[in-house]
C-alpha cells in the first residue's frame, strides 16, 4: 500500500511538474534569427563568395490573418557575422508574419534582390518546435557590379550555360 501511495504522489509531482514547465514554456518570448547578405556574383542565391553584412537594416511585420491589420513592427540590425535577432512578445498563431529588408549598410551592395527581399516566419509556441528561436531564410542585397571571379565560380554551379 505505501509504494502505491509513493507512486501516485511521485506521479502527481511529476504530472504538476510538466504543467508548471508547458505554462512557462507556452508565455516565453519568441526570437527570430536570420542572416543579411551581399550578393556578390548577383547570383540570386548564397555562393562561396556570398559577403554577411554587418549593421544592415530588416523589419519583422505580423498581419492578422481576417482583416490585415498590422499586428507587430519590429526592427533588427546585423551584427558581424550578419546576423540578426529580434525578440517578439506573445504568440501569433492568428497572424502571418516576415522579415523584410529595411537598409543596406553598403553603398556598393544595396540594390534589393527582389527574390531574397522577405522571408516567412511562424511566431507560435504550436508547431512541435521545442526551440523559442525560430529561422528565417537569409535575406540579401545585390553588389552593383559582380566581382571578377564570379563568372568562374558560377560555372562550378552549372549557371549560364547554355545548352
Amino acid at each position: 500500500m505505501a509504494n502505491h501511495l509513493r507512486a501516485l504522489v511521485g506521479l502527481f509531482l511529476l504530472t504538476t511538474f510538466l504543467s508548471m514547465v508547458g505554462i512557462a514554456f507556452a508565455s516565453s518570448n519568441l526570437v527570430v534569427q536570420g542572416r543579411v547578405y551581399c550578393d556578390t556574383c548577383r547570383a540570386g542565391f548564397e555562393t562561396s563568395a556570398t559577403e554577411y553584412m554587418e549593421g544592415a537594416k530588416v523589419k519583422l511585420q505580423c498581419r492578422n490573418y481576417t482583416n490585415g491589420a498590422i499586428t507587430v513592427t519590429e526592427e533588427g540590425v546585423t551584427d558581424e557575422s550578419g546576423t540578426y535577432k529580434i525578440e517578439v512578445s506573445d504568440d501569433h498563431q492568428e497572424e502571418t508574419c516576415a522579415v523584410m529588408l529595411l537598409k543596406s549598410s553598403r553603398k556598393d551592395c544595396s540594390e534589393v534582390s527582389e527574390d531574397r527581399n522577405h522571408a516567412p516566419v511562424i511566431l507560435t509556441h504550436n508547431v512541435g518546435i521545442a526551440s523559442n528561436v525560430r529561422n528565417a531564410n537569409s535575406l540579401g542585397f545585390l553588389k552593383d557590379e559582380p566581382l571578377p571571379s564570379c563568372g568562374q565560380l558560377l560555372m562550378q554551379y552549372a549557371l549560364g550555360v547554355d545548352d
